[in-house]
């Protein structure tokens, strides 16, 4: 069988990028911006449809501990990786064309039967179908984002399916252990620790020249730890992190303490973030003040930690946790641009010059349903 070889980047049509923004910075003002986003769900989708508004040179290193749903099902029936992150991933990189369209909401589609099929979503089989046919997990990755004209490139965060394992206290100060990532991220209860297994899984060489050869790593927003963490908790991707030249974002989640961050505030998830991370060094943070109540305490906890805050709104602006693609594009632009400043969270912020305002809420560039928030859903999508 003959599979057509990827290609390079796709130019999506129609988008107003920041000429400026995505441009690179070390001492080559016209190469293509290169940005990577770690994560998974729907936080890491959330973050690749605002960033592919900026940069031309993407690439998403998606966790690959799901257990739940289609892809939960899949793992147990097959030896491959989980791919519904990933599937989600490409589907948020979907080129801003009707092809695009059409396509991201065909890989996206979930079954609805009486059968063996009810609730697996198509991508999920076309991913584990090309992994089968080409014996290669990254090949049938880039094979997928051909086909669909992604504006970028989604890699795995290891090349095996990995578990979780955390240690929850519950309300009445019980610890007991939880196994999977759908069970940690739903469980009732504080997480203390977690641990993956196996703790150092095999790393794609092809993520290591990635976090190298990038001018921002971004991290988060998403299950903090369950999508978020784990990435830092990856001996090999942590060193690459601390040894590229690219500098750090931390993109904080819309809404806190609940469910895996129960009673939590955003100061204690940035504290476990730091000490997860192996000694990586952070160098932005971006929070929305008009969703966290405690921001001006997180940015002056950053500011104590040498990472420098960006408060900007890039919510919907309707009350619930959902991001909206062109106000998280424009923060990311003023961050690509050095242009900081703190907002009071009484003020309403806009647009800066040169990027239209939102109009109607989420600017979603796929068919599948908001979510109830972004950092919570795992398993039930997978």
């Amino acid at each position: 069988m003959s599979i057509a070889p990827r290609t390079g980047g796709h130019r999506l049509r129609g988008a107003d990028r920041s000429a400026s923004a995505r441009r690179g910075r070390r001492g080559d003002p016209q190469r293509p911006l290169r940005v990577v986003a770690l994560g998974g769900g729907h936080g890491l989708a959330a973050n690749l449809r605002a960033l592919r508004l900026l940069a031309d040179d993407i690439t998403a290193v998606v966790t690959v501990a799901d257990n739940g749903g289609s892809s939960g099902r899949i793992r147990t029936e097959m030896p491959v990786l989980p791919p519904g992150d990933l599937r989600m991933a490409l589907a948020a990189l979907c080129e801003d064309s009707d092809w695009g369209s059409i396509w991201g909401d065909v890989i996206q589609h979930r079954f609805s039967t009486n059968g063996d099929l009810d609730g697996h979503a198509l991508g999920n089989l076309l991913i584990v179908a090309l992994w089968q046919i080409l014996e290669d997990p990254i090949e049938g990755l880039d094979q997928m984002a051909e086909l669909l004209g992604a504006r970028g490139r989604v890699l795995p965060m290891a090349l095996e399916p990995l578990d979780i394992e955390a240690r929850v206290r519950g309300a009445d100060d019980q610890v007991r252990t939880v196994s999977g990532q759908w069970q940690v991220a739903t469980a009732e209860g504080r997480v203390e620790q977690v641990r993956l297994i196996p703790e150092r899984p095999r790393v794609a060489q092809d993520v290591i020249d990635a976090l190298q050869r990038a001018d921002w790593i971004i991290v988060g927003p998403g299950s903090w730890y369950t999508s978020v963490l784990p990435h830092l908790m990856i001996p090999e991707i942590a060193e690459a992190i601390r040894t590229s030249p690219a500098r750090v974002c931390i993109t904080t989640n819309l809404s806190v303490g609940s469910q895996e961050a129960e009673g939590m505030t955003s100061q204690d998830m940035l504290r476990v973030l730091v000490d997860a991370s192996q000694g990586c060094r952070f160098d932005a943070l971006l929070a929305d003040p008009t969703t966290l109540e405690d921001h001006l305490e997180l940015a002056a906890d950053a500011r104590s930690r040498g990472i420098r805050t960006l408060l900007r709104q890039v919510s919907v602006g309707d009350g619930t946790p959902h991001h909206d693609p062109v106000r998280l594009a424009a923060a990311y632009r003023d961050l690509f641009d050095d242009v900081y400043g703190d907002v009071e969270a009484e003020h309403v912020v806009s647009a800066p010059v040169g990027v239209s305002p939102p109009e109607g809420g989420d600017h979603r560039t796929t068919g599948a349903p908001a979510p109830s928030t972004e950092e919570d859903m795992h398993g039930s999508d997978g």
